[in-house]
């Protein structure tokens, strides 16, 4: 997914900056983590009715665009 800024929004107001799924307090943090649990799309939606696949794929590919993003600077 490209357009993940759609469905993701950092504002320092909610949940001290962290990325959030637009109009939620739910963190792209949270997702990731109830994925890594091992909860499908499914039962987080059904947990969390303001979100859907779209907003689900959309906090992973921000998740990827993230890590692509960051360097590691290793002393040599």
């Amino acid at each position: 997914m490209e357009n993940w800024q759609k469905y993701i929004s950092i504002n320092p107001e909610i949940r001290s900056g962290k990325p959030c799924i637009s109009g939620t307090r739910i963190t792209v943090s949270d997702v990731l983590s109830y994925l890594a649990a091992g909860m499908s799309m499914e039962e987080i939606i059904e947990d969390f009715p303001a979100l859907d696949k779209e907003k689900i794929i959309a906090t992973l590919s921000f998740a990827a665009y993230r890590d692509n993003m960051t360097k590691i600077a290793f002393a040599s």
